[in-house]
């Protein structure tokens, strides 16, 4: 993730900040996306440093092609990142630009920091949106130093004592597969990308794979040192699930083969109450603005947390990932160990 400028061109308009909207950007015609943004690159990094995000709007993006050449001019010489580990299916779009994750319209993607499981994660999240739906759907924000202040003490230091440990059953019928998140279906490449990134695993009877990761729950930003409640906790725990879905996988799969699920550092099981509790602190905490058709979105993805709202219509996002950061600079609190 790059250090802030201490000053920007002084072309870029002022940030409209607004009570419980994220920071907005209103630009004039821009006539060539992708100059515009090569142009003002450092100046919205300063933003997304002050803030911790920024929706730009009056650019316009039209197409994906469009779009991968602004992401790629705000990426800069570090370029795009190829996701690894997701959770769910993605197309991809071209080299680094993916769509949405593929997720039911009517259910809610919850607030988290993207790969925050992973060893290696995005500093910086890219957003665009190139058709907006007709109802909901917006990709939501939480600042995480202020979630961590809200959260219990007692939760947070066991969190901060023990992590929190990601568990993961691939199979072919539901949610990432193999290849979604390793890219290769390659036994051997698989056990080395998991010994290499401090993942336990397991091959089933069927062929399928399951998998344990401990992470740090809270770390410190890399750049502004300012502690951050960083995971995905919430988001992949079995009780954020729609009571009806997550009756029937445990039915189909067991308790245990879920596709994923969060438990405590320790292997303890996070009890309903306690997330229901994060789900609820995030909630009091989200900044919301509706998508509108051409907009892009920056986010600082170790300070910021991000959701995706239920919603009726199609809808087209694509998304980016960009400016590497490595979990062992952030101050981890729970040791991992590599092979």
């Amino acid at each position: 993730m790059p250090s802030s400028p201490s000053s920007f061109p002084l072309t870029l308009p002022a940030v409209d900040l607004q009570p419980g909207k994220p920071p907005i950007l209103h630009t004039g015609s821009t006539g060539d996306a992708a100059s515009w943004a090569a142009e003002h690159r450092d100046a919205l990094r300063a933003v997304v440093a002050e803030h911790g995000s920024v929706l730009v709007r009056g650019l316009g993006l039209r197409d994906q092609a469009e779009t991968a050449a602004v992401f790629r001019q705000l990426a800069g010489a570090g370029g795009l990142m190829t996701e690894k580990e997701a959770f769910a299916p993605r197309r991809t779009c071209s080299d680094g630009v993916y769509s949405s994750s593929k997720w039911p319209p009517n259910q809610p993607m919850c607030m988290h920091h993207e790969l925050s499981y992973t060893l290696e994660f995005p500093g910086l999240m890219l957003f665009a949106c190139l058709g907006a739906p007709a109802v909901g759907g917006a990709t939501a924000l939480a600042d995480a130093p202020t979630v961590l202040d809200a959260l219990p003490t007692d939760l947070v230091e066991r969190f901060v004592r023990e992590g929190w440990l990601l568990t993961r059953t691939y199979n072919e019928e539901i949610g990432a597969s193999l290849t979604d998140a390793f890219g290769t279906e390659n036994r051997g490449a698989v056990e080395n990308y998991c010994r290499a990134a401090a993942i336990a695993f397991e091959w089933q009877p069927d062929g399928g794979l399951r998998t344990w990761q401990r992470r740090s729950a809270v770390v410190r930003h890399p750049v502004a040192g300012r502690r951050c409640w960083f995971n995905q906790i919430a988001f992949l725990n079995e009780w954020t699930l729609d009571p009806e879905i997550r009756e029937y996988l445990v039915d189909v799969y067991g308790a245990d083969g879920l596709p994923f699920n969060t438990r405590y550092g320790d292997g303890a099981p996070i009890g309903e109450d306690t997330v229901q509790l994060l789900n609820e602190v995030y909630q009091s905490h989200t900044l919301r603005e509706p998508w509108q058709t051409g907009d892009l979105m920056l986010v600082d993805n170790v300070r910021t947390a991000h959701s995706r709202e239920p919603y009726e219509g199609p809808r087209e996002v694509l998304v980016a990932m960009t400016y590497a950061v490595r979990l062992a600079d952030c101050s981890p609190t729970v040791e991992v160990i590599t092979a």
